[in-house]
């Protein structure tokens, strides 16, 4: 028995001891080494301050900004701290009612009523120096210090993209940001967000009784540093860009122009567009309310979204898949009966027959037709899926009918349907080279986006391939740009059948009966293709594709311009006036650049 006793007794004391030393020791780290339940104890004298850091600058190609920062506040309320203030006056102060001061403070009390909240968001600099000075007098509010983005010139806006506050998506998919924060929602902006941003910063202030900030807590011992966003340095030309928006005016379309041989997209012009500047500040929701709801749609990027029938423009690509196989030379001829051809009709007036380059010049329907036929019907090809599947497959290779790589969201692929979506419509059996004749001239299913068309462009003036487009060429402090790979995409024929395309494109302008023969400028050789892409939603649009010089190319372009029919009529000037400001620097006064600046095109339904 007293062994027994005597064991226990020694297990009890060695419990006792053991659970002394865990409480001791635990003791030791809550007060000694870890601070977190002292700073919760200490809540009540204590402010945690989120330090916003300013999102990084953005400037144009020669070093013109086109986003800065300016100054604005939030002011923030802890509603349990909120007593006995003067409504009133604290209404006046924010130029709110009390109405609206309840359903603001019932909002930060539905999310917590012991942590802190945003109450009024972007305060400008002005309304907060009235703010400051009696803001001791308000218990449970302080003011938050943040940036909002200001634009100097109200252009590129589809460009550029906004700024916007999280939503449940951006919280979910990302810790690093919190309630009341915000990120970029389009362009620039959003692509890249997480380089723009920075990181935030912590300060922990000490607060007296009466609201007011008196110093560091510890010293800053637990504080974090901010890091300020990085800046970027993007491809946009701005004065070509403003000249491209001014032209645009008045009409529903797009512009965009690329550098042949980098890939750095020099403008991009959606029409309508919108001031960037209503889109930040208080304004930002009433304003985006009312752009969402304009008929006109301001807020689609047309450049990058809209998808159009190519029309003519896509006739360069069907001769130069014909070079490629084999079924069509320079030389080759065909007839034209003008109105009268079958089964596809000719409304260009021109001798006949024509060769393949004179041919691009008069843009001729049947011409193209029959180099469509003749490219599906070759005897190597067992079916006419297997003949339309390997053209499908060369026309992708021009960056058709999918993404490119671009650093900007919203991008469509556009549409090139392929052999199936024919068999399901006709059957296995049911159609031929005659059936789809309209994608021998742009026409039918074949959808193009601004962007695509441009590129085109682009890869016919390097002589068969092209540069991914893009737009950051530099970020502060970053050797290469983190966020986006440019790719390098050839496609398989050979640089001699360029050479013979682009002299029928050089025709456009220098020949007697060229589309865009009134537009060239300094003797300069240019190079474009008209095209009218049918709309079966009302009238045509006008397209047209260009680039210059012949030689050397240093801006590829392509124009659209809805409901305004033919390519020689309104696209084409736009492009020949953008390709001289662009290459020139100015733009010699003329009949068609007045007409293009003062002529309104949209139409308003009643």
């Amino acid at each position: 028995m007293t062994k027994s006793y005597e064991y226990r007794k020694a297990i009890i004391i060695i419990f006792i001891l053991l659970t002394g030393i865990l409480f001791v020791g635990r003791l030791f780290f809550l007060q000694v080494i870890d601070n977190e339940y002292k700073l919760s104890a200490e809540n009540n004298v204590l402010r945690k301050i989120t330090k916003y850091p300013a999102r990084g600058l953005i400037y144009d190609r020669n070093g013109k900004l086109l986003v800065y920062n300016e100054a604005a506040y939030d002011l923030i309320v802890t509603p349990n701290l909120v007593k006995n203030i003067d409504t009133t006056e604290f209404c006046q102060l924010l130029k709110i009612n009390r109405e609206t001061y309840i359903e603001l403070l019932n909002r930060a009390r539905k999310y917590s009523r012991f942590k802190p909240s945003i109450f009024i968001e972007q305060i400008s600099k002005e309304d907060f120096g009235f703010l400051e000075e009696r803001l001791y007098k308000f218990p449970g509010f302080f003011v938050q210090a943040r940036t909002l983005r200001k634009y100097p010139m109200p252009i590129a806006s589809h460009v550029l993209g906004y700024v916007g506050e999280v939503d449940q998506n951006d919280l979910a998919a990302d810790s690093y940001y919190s309630p009341g924060d915000y990120i970029g929602k389009s362009g620039i902006e959003k692509y890249y967000e997480t380089i723009l941003r920075g990181k935030k910063g912590i300060e922990y202030k000490l607060v007296d009784v009466f609201n007011r900030e008196m110093g560091s807590y510890s010293n800053g011992k637990f504080d974090t540093i901010l890091e300020l966003g990085k800046n970027l340095r993007i491809s946009l030309d701005i004065d070509l860009q403003a000249y491209g928006e001014k032209l645009m005016r008045g009409k529903k379309g797009s512009i965009v122009a690329i550098e042949p041989a980098t890939g750095e997209i020099l403008s991009m012009v959606s029409s309508p567009s919108y001031d960037p500047n209503l889109l930040i500040g208080r304004i930002r929701s009433n304003n985006f309310n009312n752009l969402s709801r304009d008929s006109l749609e301001p807020l689609f990027n047309r450049a990058i979204m809209a998808q159009y029938a190519p029309g003519s423009t896509f006739k360069l690509l069907n001769a130069l898949i014909g070079l490629n196989d084999g079924t069509l030379s320079p030389q080759t001829r065909y007839d034209c009966q003008g109105v009268n051809s079958y089964p596809i009709v000719c409304s260009h007036d021109h001798y006949s027959p024509l060769d393949m380059i004179h041919a691009i010049e008069q843009s001729c329907n049947p011409y193209f037709y029959k180099v469509f036929k003749s490219i599906l019907e070759q005897n190597k090809y067992t079916s006419i899926q297997e003949a339309y599947e390997s053209w499908r497959s060369q026309i992708a290779s021009f960056g058709v009918g999918h993404k490119l790589n671009t650093d900007i969201f919203g991008q469509r692929n556009g549409n090139l349907p392929n052999a199936s979506y024919f068999n399901k419509y006709y059957g296995m059996n049911g159609w031929k080279a005659i059936t789809v004749r309209s994608l021998s001239i742009g026409q039918g299913e074949i959808e193009l986006t601004p962007l695509q068309l441009a590129n085109q462009a682009a890869l016919i003036a390097n002589r068969g391939f092209y540069h991914s487009p893009h737009f950051v060429t530099s970020i502060e402090g970053e050797a290469n740009n983190p966020n986006y790979e440019e790719t390098t995409i050839r496609t398989n024929i050979p640089e001699e059948y360029f050479e013979d395309v682009i002299e029928g494109m050089s025709l456009v302008y220098a020949g007697e009966s060229g589309g865009a023969r009134w537009y060239r400028f300094n003797k300069l050789e240019m190079c474009g293709k008209t095209g009218t892409a049918e709309n079966p939603f009302g009238e045509d649009h006008s397209v047209f594709i260009a680039f210059a010089p012949r030689d050397n190319p240093k801006i590829a372009i392509s124009v659209v311009v809805e409901n305004s029919g033919f390519g020689a009529t309104w696209a084409a000037p736009i492009a020949s006036l953008m390709i001289e400001k662009y290459l020139t620097g100015t733009v010699k006064p003329s009949w068609y650049e007045d007409k293009m600046l003062n002529t309104n095109l949209i139409k308003i339904k009643p």
